[in-house]
Formats: structure tokens, sequence, C-alpha cells
């Protein structure tokens, strides 16, 4: 009887711990979310938008296949090594994870929803854990840092895939716990696929001069992002 009411007491102590963090989850929430600055909405709505990043993508392709020249095979090994990092880090977040937890968006949250600051009434889907812009972007950012290794580039990246977190928290789509879920998934995937295709290949050098290219197209799209904002706002 005793054991019985022991185990009950730690059940009791867990379920308030986790009650703890999920207020603390939607107080931080509350603190990053919105702003009063008309052109900072604009830019996060750029930057959040997942078109905004077909240049960097595009890059990175010209990247891979200004190093592998005519060799198909290791382009499409890499195409398709990115392609994977995406259906395991976001897709599977989206169809499966998110239906599954239920856990709703703060936007849609019954007990703090009235409280988010929306941005043209954006609020997203329903469910938000975890984050599949956390998990995709940084799933993409591990995956081409471990397969050309280049300082710069990997800061580069890496703060992209943190300015794309940034925004889902100040749209108030996302909490910060769904967020940092979607980090560490998105690391595990990306260092897995990356590890697959090791299997399949040896990774070459690639030249520093080339990824200045998605470097520079990272630059000039946050101008972009800065400019639209000021001529819409």
């Amino acid at each position: 009887m005793a054991r019985r009411v022991g185990c009950q007491q730690r059940i009791l102590k867990s379920s308030d711990f986790m009650e703890e963090i999920i207020q603390f989850d939607k107080q931080l929430l509350l603190m990053l979310n919105g702003s009063d600055s008309t052109v900072l909405d604009y830019i996060v709505m750029t930057l959040t938008n997942a078109k905004t990043w077909i240049p960097l993508y595009v890059s990175l392709l010209y990247v891979v296949t200004m190093t592998h020249q005519r060799n198909y095979r290791e382009i499409f090994l890499i195409i398709a090594a990115a392609g994977l990092c995406v259906l395991l880090a976001g897709s599977i977040d989206d169809c499966i994870v998110k239906p599954l937890v239920a856990r709703w968006r703060p936007t849609h949250d019954p007990e703090i929803g009235a409280l988010v600051d929306v941005v043209d009434g954006y609020r997203g889907g329903n469910y938000g854990f975890f984050s599949a812009h956390a998990s995709n972007t940084f799933s993409i950012t591990l995956f081409f840092s471990l397969l050309m290794r280049h300082r710069l580039f990997v800061v580069f990246m890496v703060t992209w895939s943190l300015i794309n977190c940034w925004t889902r928290l100040y749209l108030g789509v996302h909490y910060p716990g769904d967020i940092t879920v979607g980090l560490l998934w998105g690391a595990l995937m990306g260092y897995t696929v990356y590890r697959l295709y090791t299997r399949f290949t040896v990774p070459v050098r690639y030249e520093p001069r080339l990824l200045y290219v998605p470097i520079g197209v990272l630059c000039l799209t946050y101008v972009y992002a800065i400019i639209h904002a000021f001529i819409v706002a």
C-alpha cells in the first residue's frame, strides 16, 4: 500500500513538473512574440516564407554541380540526400507527429490564443508540435555543413536556420519548446542522412570560393526582405 501511494505521489510530482514547463513555455512565447513595428512584421513575414529561400537552394545546387561537374551520380546522391532530409525532418512531423501529439499552436491555444500578437491574420494550422521550419532548416544546415566543411559557410547556415526559428516565435505560431524539439530532430536527421550518404561515396573538398555564392545569396536575401518591408509597410 505504501509503495502504491509513493508511486502515485511521484506521478503527481512529475505531472506538476511538466505543467510548470508548459506554463513557462507559454510565458516565454508571449515575451518573444510580436512587436509594435510594422516594418519588422513584414520582414518576418518575408523571411518565414519558404519561397523566399528558393535562391539559397539554387545556389547550393550550383555549388554542388560546379564541384562535381559531370559526375551526375554524385550530384544525384546529394540532391536525393537533401530531399531525404526534408522528408524525414519535416514530412514525418507534419503527417505523423503533429496530428498524433495534437498540441495547439499558440495562435489556436484556448488559454493564450487571445494574447498572441498575430501578423496579417496569419495563424498557421491547428497543431504546432514540433516546428517543421526548425527541423527542415536545421537538417539541411547540418547536412550541407558536414558536406562542405567551411567555417564561415557553417556560421551563415546556422544563422539562417535560427532566423527561421525566430520568425515562428515572432509570429506566435510555435512555442519555444516546439522550436527546441524541431532543432534536435532536424540535427538528428541531418546527421543520419549525412552518415548514410557517406556509405555510398567519399565526400570531396569544396572550394571556398564557391561557398561564397550561397553566403552572398543569404546576405542579398536579408537585404531584399528589409527593402521589401519598407516599401510595403
